[in-house]
């Protein structure tokens, strides 16, 4: 069976550091959590970029930046700026996302991702009209993969 290749962004990343007394964001922990569990087995591949790398190094948080830079050690790839990854983030902004939402999009299309995983609501909000991967939340994910699990 083919891996699963994943791209949590940068608020998926904080998640756990995030005020957990909101059951949406506990929730979400534990999710994203369970994920980075399966990531340490082998069960998903995860996948990096240049632009986790600028938001985690302008962490102002020293301990949440090194937890977090862990992850890019046990990264299947990780990207660097490209014309086609601006293009696509170009397009994606006429969507009404972000720059910098747009690039972490974008890098994860050129990884050729099965799965982009956020928390960001703005982004979760206009993810019917990202044509190029499956925008999901953590939970989303997990329900997702249960629900093939069964098939």
């Amino acid at each position: 069976m083919k891996k699963i290749n994943l791209y949590l962004d940068n608020c998926c990343f904080n998640r756990p550091y995030d005020d957990q007394s909101q059951l949406i964001i506990k929730l979400e922990t534990e999710a994203k959590i369970a994920i980075q569990e399966c990531i340490k087995k082998g069960q998903y591949l995860l996948h990096w970029s240049y632009i986790l790398d600028f938001e985690n190094r302008n962490n102002p948080f020293i301990e949440r930046k090194t937890e977090i830079n862990k992850w890019k050690e046990l990264s299947s790839s990780d990207i660097e700026e490209t014309d086609a990854i601006l293009k696509r983030m170009n397009k994606l902004c006429t969507l009404g996302i972000k720059p910098l939402d747009s690039l972490h999009i974008s890098c994860s299309v050129e990884q050729n991702c099965n799965y982009f995983l956020t928390v960001d609501k703005g982004i979760l909000k206009k993810a019917d009209s990202i044509k190029e991967i499956k925008v999901l939340s953590p939970i989303e994910f997990i329900i997702e993969m249960e629900e093939r699990n069964d098939d």
